[in-house]
């Protein structure tokens, strides 16, 4: 049998955070958490000094790997050692458990196609399949409502998929501008104008040509979202609806089977999906920068009213622990509230049962982070299957290390 023995800790539970704490690992499972009684410090313990001790952090939603593969316009690299080089980032920022959004949809702007996303779609589950990796790598399915193409192929995707510990999450997502994240026109031409070094009047004739483009697009938003609900309904898959604005939007996606509302654009929507028992998600970018930079309503007011769930990397996934602690430094929220939302919150929105909390019987998936000021560090994370003491196990960074952690 494996056992991990983390002493002195201060550990950060579903209900409070305990400031000299004992937690207890056996193959795999958390098996004790909880105040140290003084002077009872087993044998072989790690004394972790006063350093944090988290569930390690999930994420539902991260396009970061689209830059990992394509730092520069012109520069590609392979998926595969896109997964791999990223992956390292991923574990560094605390991260355990990581969705991949991988984008069923064309976007010039953001150099998005689905042959591209297809491929990345296939390193991720390959990475994962080697018992070898850092994280535990997933997907997460992004669908442009507007395009039957994408849907098409989304669905020979799905079909070769099983639903495992957990349905697959597809997010149905609408970027026209006008609506959704952007409808504030403003910030919209703003943003165009400064990507695309373009005047105010050629990005208003983008603009226009993009709402145009994109008008003969409404019925197979229609048909799209009444596929993805009979797919939801049939629990084949987590439908997750992306940029709701609205309490009359929020209605229409939930009755067509979508259990997750993700960035909601505004407090009526959040207010609306959390009143319908919705797992609300927001973007820890937004926590962190004070604001959306699309114009929509800021995450620490919707967090300070109670409103959201989960918050999700977004495209930083180093913004999640950052947010978590400069929510519970302005006291927003309690330090355990506020790591729920990373944790246990985002778990539930995932569908993933068996981790984000320090809870008996739960996965060991375990992050320790000291603090300096307002910056953090991950000192070491741990994986479930890492400590786990099985024949033919892979040879990882926790197994390796002496009963010091050096």
């Amino acid at each position: 049998m494996s056992r991990y023995v983390f002493a002195h800790a201060r550990a950060v539970l579903p209900d409070r955070t305990v400031d000299d704490a004992l937690v207890v690992v056996e193959d795999g499972r958390i098996v004790e958490a909880g105040p140290l009684t003084p002077g009872a410090v087993p044998a072989g313990a790690r004394d972790l000094r006063g350093a944090l001790l988290l569930p390690g952090i999930v994420d539902t939603h991260s396009d970061a790997l689209e830059k990992e593969q394509r730092p520069r316009p012109t520069v590609e690299f392979a998926p595969a050692f896109a997964v791999s080089s990223f992956e390292g980032r991923v574990r560094a920022a605390g991260v355990t458990t990581m969705h991949h959004a991988v984008s069923y949809q064309t976007n010039v702007l953001k150099d998005r196609t689905i042959d591209r996303s297809l491929a990345l779609a296939e390193a991720v589950r390959d990475r994962a399949a080697t018992g070898h990796a850092l994280v535990d790598h997933r997907l997460l399915h992004r669908l442009d409502a507007r395009d039957a193409d994408a849907l098409e192929v989304l669905s020979g995707a799905l079909a070769g998929l099983s639903v495992g510990d957990a349905a697959p999450l597809v997010s149905y997502e609408d970027h026209t501008p006008g609506q959704g994240q952007f409808r504030d026109l403003d910030s919209y031409r703003t943003a165009v104008q400064r990507q695309e070094g373009l005047s105010a009047e050629e990005a208003d004739a983008f603009i226009r040509l993009s709402i145009d483009e994109r008008a003969d697009g409404l019925p197979q938003r229609a048909r799209t979202l009444a596929h993805l609900g009979e797919e939801a309904r049939a629990g084949r898959i987590r439908l997750l609806a992306h940029d709701v604005e609205s309490a009359d939007q929020l209605a229409e996606v939930r009755a067509a089977g979508a259990a997750v509302a993700e960035f909601p654009t505004t407090t009526e929507a959040a207010r609306a999906a959390k009143e319908a028992g919705m797992p609300v998600v927001a973007g820890a970018p937004n926590v962190l920068r004070g604001g959306s930079h699309s114009g929509n309503v800021g995450a620490e007011e919707l967090i300070a009213e109670g409103l959201v769930d989960n918050l999700s990397s977004d495209y930083m996934p180093t913004t999640l622990l950052a947010a978590v602690l400069r929510l519970a430094g302005r006291s927003v929220v309690p330090l355990h509230r506020a790591v729920a939302l990373v944790t246990s919150g985002a778990a539930r929105t995932a569908g993933l049962s068996d981790r984000g909390a320090l809870t008996p019987g739960l996965r060991a998936d375990l992050i320790v982070v000291t603090t300096d000021g307002s910056q953090q560090t991950v000192r070491m994370s741990l994986l479930a299957e890492e400590s786990r003491d099985a024949d033919g196990a892979p040879v990882s960074v926790a197994t390796l290390l002496d009963a010091h952690g050096r």
